[in-house]
């Protein structure tokens, strides 16, 4: 039995955008545009004019296009006459396109102690190079222990050391600055990263027509070798001479 007061809401459930839940962010299109009325626009971006729904349903049918909803906000809503695939397909592409062609900062990091040796430290500094070709930023970290710690300049030479060898491929982005036991410096590329890659791949194609020349030069030098080595030669058979006179040839 209702109680006295109690109000009875008859209509649609609420939808997710009253309860909170997931929403889509996919157009809605033809039959599921629910609206009695809308703002057509022409495939060609031209104004049609506020229209009944069904008519605009109709008028795509004929244009065997579909009916989009590009503009729910709007009072009436906005609906373009477009081929939904193939604008879904092109929008697929562009974004695809904008990925492949954003920038993706990465930095790296290389250790360093303040004493380190001559062998180590073209080891790290090839680390370094290879990062900076590849377009990334390297954190250069050096690291204090003990004494090492009362004697600062000796990181700061080292970094200083390692900007100069790298100059070509980075610059000093962040310059050297004591940080507790570490002392650190960001060294950046003058390269941006698509750049780099694009010039990393042209590297390594001419690497391989390189080697590729290299083999094939190789085997014409075997080949020719081989064509101007000893060939047993036959010996040529000449009429046999007789010892003894008295036997006719």
């Amino acid at each position: 039995m209702r109680q006295a007061g109690a109000v009875l809401h008859f209509g649609r459930l609420p939808g997710p955008e009253h309860t909170g839940g997931h929403i889509s962010t996919e157009l809605r299109i033809n039959e599921r545009i629910r609206v009695p009325e809308v703002r057509l626009v022409g495939p060609n971006g031209e104004t049609v004019g506020i229209v009944p729904t069904d008519q605009a349903l109709k008028l795509a049918q004929e244009a065997d296009l579909d009916l989009v909803e590009i503009a729910p906000q709007g009072k009436p809503p906005v609906c373009k006459l477009m081929d939904y695939g193939k604008f879904k397909y092109e929008n697929a592409q562009k974004a695809r396109e904008a990925r492949r062609n954003q920038t993706n900062v990465i930095i790296k990091e290389m250790k360093l102690r303040p004493k380190i040796d001559a062998h180590d430290y073209e080891t790290k500094k090839g680390h370094v190079v290879r990062f900076l070709r590849a377009g990334d930023k390297v954190k250069i970290t050096i690291m204090f222990r003990g004494r090492e710690q009362h004697r600062p300049e000796l990181g700061f030479r080292l970094l200083q050391r390692l900007a100069e060898d790298v100059s070509e491929l980075g610059f000093v982005e962040s310059s050297p600055k004591q940080d507790g036991r570490n002392m650190i410096m960001v060294l950046g590329p003058h390269k941006k990263k698509a750049d780099a890659k694009v010039d990393l791949q042209a590297d390594k194609e001419t690497k391989m027509a390189e080697r590729a020349a290299v083999v094939d030069a190789e085997k014409a030098e075997r080949d020719a070798a081989h064509a101007a080595g000893p060939v047993a030669q036959k010996k040529e058979r000449g009429r046999s001479e007789n010892l003894d006179p008295e036997i006719e040839a």
